[in-house]
């Protein structure tokens, strides 16, 4: 199974062609065909269609040979995260292919075991964040300052923080990679929902609050 991966929900434009298969334990097997990653927080609308071409050229698939479209849904900032789920929403209708929505944060917390915290830029001087216990989310996704949730997780054992490395870097914890949603995490985690066959809901936006940019007719 062929799948395409875009992902808008940090400051990194993501595209991916990766393919599917079932593992002996039955688990989600992913191949990554070919990945791009361009860290440019002002550029998603401008390039990530271009990305998602050169995925296509790179892995040797054209558009009739997907199966599916996986994005991530954030949390992330209002302008970006749209520009990504429009576009996954453009091919899968253009192409006729069901449209998976997957939290960005849950494919940085892919393969990971015991206690893991995973952070990314919410701007504002805060961080979306969600913890995960032996790669299963058991809180958040939530956006908060990084004193707040440093003591919001005092009495709890986290081994690892995962992200944003200038984010991560706030807290008093072993720090590691990847920095951004890899598209090999965003396809594991739409993985079972894939080689099931089932149907998927509508993706939802995870903005977690308010655009910066509000119209002048809500600000009086």
């Amino acid at each position: 199974m062929l799948v395409l991966v875009l992902d808008t929900s940090t400051p990194a434009v993501t595209a991916g062609v990766v393919e599917l298969t079932e593992a002996v334990t039955g688990d989600a097997a992913v191949a990554v065909r070919a990945e791009r990653v361009i860290p440019d927080a002002r550029a998603h609308a401008e390039i990530l269609t271009t990305l998602v071409l050169d995925c296509l050229t790179a892995s040797g698939a054209s558009r009739g040979d997907l199966d599916a479209v996986v994005v991530g849904c954030g949390p992330g900032p209002f302008t970006g995260l749209r520009v990504g789920m429009a576009t996954a929403a453009a091919f899968a209708d253009a192409l006729d292919l069901p449209l998976y929505g997957v939290c960005s944060l849950d494919a940085i917390a892919v393969g990971t075991d015991a206690g893991v915290l995973v952070v990314t830029d919410a701007r504002r001087r805060e961080v979306y964040w969600a913890r995960y216990v032996d790669g299963a989310r058991v809180e958040g996704p939530r956006v908060l300052a990084p004193a707040a949730l440093a003591d919001h997780l005092a009495d709890i054992p986290i081994s690892t923080v995962l992200g944003s490395s200038a984010h991560t870097a706030l807290f008093d914890l072993p720090a590691g990679g990847p920095e951004t949603p890899p598209v090999a995490g965003l396809a594991a985690v739409a993985g079972p929902a894939l080689l099931a066959g089932t149907a998927p809901t509508p993706p939802v936006p995870l903005y977690l609050r308010r655009p910066d940019a509000v119209p002048l007719a809500e600000r009086r």
